[in-house]
């Protein structure tokens, strides 16, 4: 067998999901590690651009240069409906992976596709004209005509195959759930700059509504003004995502003044190793997004150490297990409840670490190859 894995549209940082990115990243070097003695495949090939190269042209896989802009939409747009077919073919592809989940069109050789979650459909239920109409449109219909024509699919959680039943009923039985697999946390032993003096609570937040920063100004007034209730100092928030309160609609009424002073705002780091350091060193992560495909940021908090806040939605339960405090994002004063508890009891903190630290082990990567070994060779 020859794999054929499509990374010709995946650029590092452009885009709307680095997550795509790091994962493809990931699978293509585990992939080819575990393939060096020929045990699964003949050879793997990856159809990549000279952004991302540096990343995909690994030992063990035979990288194709693909002529063309991968940040031009047209390039980009015909490339997926059509272009990669062609190139597939020859290659001599026998199997061909698309990690970003969508196939082309006409295709009916042996494919593979990752979806890694619906949240397209989620904005049109929820928050339609928050994205352009048009592009999620398009979106929306590739996504589901991939669902329907995909010789084989994989997703990332439960979550995500019950929402892929639900739109394109008797897909089940050609989808695989296999969990994303995590790397170890780069980490700086140099304090970050934004680091606040005291006990802080570091929350993962974005513009976009469905990862929920109103919500978390929300949670953090209302935790700020019950400690101040009862004469005590409030924990300060560390919020990555956003620039401050006028990034988010509604963001300045959320939160006074008062509690501002307590907030530090950063809407991007670029170091990992810094933004780790930064997350390594607060007392608990607080993560309240309205819907996740998957959720990796709750597991990298419990790879440092840091006890765990989180949503009760979506897939979001199934990846935290009892490792974390679940919650539900809109039950303000439940959040509250939540942080309060966890900063107080000093046994729950450990208990929780404990357990975080066992729950990472579920998401290693050699049990992950070998699922998609499974799938890709059948």
């Amino acid at each position: 067998m020859r794999l054929v894995i499509d990374c010709f549209k995946l650029v590092k940082g452009k885009g709307k999901s680095i997550g795509i990115y790091n994962l493809a990243r990931n699978l293509t070097g585990h992939l080819a590690e575990t393939n060096r003695n020929r045990e699964h495949c003949d050879e793997i090939v990856v159809l990549g651009n000279a952004l991302n190269r540096k990343d995909f042209d690994v030992p063990g896989v035979r990288f194709v240069q693909v002529k063309g802009n991968p940040l031009n939409r047209i390039v980009y747009t015909f490339w997926e409906l059509f272009g990669v077919v062609y190139a597939a073919r020859r290659e001599g592809a026998d199997r061909i992976l698309f990690p970003r989940g969508y196939r082309p069109l006409f295709y009916r050789g042996r494919d593979v596709i990752i979806v890694h979650d619906l949240i397209p459909f989620f904005y049109d239920r929820c928050f339609p004209g928050v994205l352009n109409r048009v592009e999620n449109a398009y979106i929306m219909n590739r996504l589901k005509a991939s669902i329907r024509h995909a010789d084989r699919i994989v997703t990332i959680s439960k979550y995500s195959l019950q929402e892929m039943e639900a739109l394109c009923p008797g897909c089940e039985s050609r989808v695989h759930v296999i969990y994303n697999g995590v790397n170890p946390v780069p980490c700086s032993d140099r304090p970050s700059p934004l680091k606040p003096d005291g006990p802080y609570l570091y929350a993962g937040v974005s513009p976009l509504p469905h990862k929920n920063a109103l919500g978390v100004l929300k949670t953090y007034e209302a935790y700020f003004r019950a400690e101040l209730r009862e004469g005590k100092t409030p924990a300060r928030l560390v919020a990555i995502g956003i620039d401050g309160p006028e990034s988010v609609t509604g963001g300045r009424e959320a939160l006074s003044p008062e509690a501002e002073k307590y907030v530090t705002f950063c809407r991007y780091i670029e170091s990992g190793e810094e933004m780790h350091s930064l997350l390594a060193g607060a007392s608990a992560f607080l993560f309240l997004s309205l819907i996740e495909g998957f959720g990796f940021p709750p597991l990298e908090a419990m790879q440092l150490g840091v006890p765990v806040v989180c949503s009760d939605r979506t897939s979001l339960p199934e990846v935290i297990g009892d490792a974390g405090l679940l919650t539900d994002p809109d039950d303000i004063e439940g959040t509250v409840s939540c942080i309060r508890r966890l900063l107080g009891d000093e046994a729950l903190r450990r208990e929780l670490i404990e357990k975080g630290y066992e729950n990472v082990k579920r998401f290693d990567w050699d049990s992950r190859i070998s699922r998609y070994w499974e799938v890709l060779a059948k």
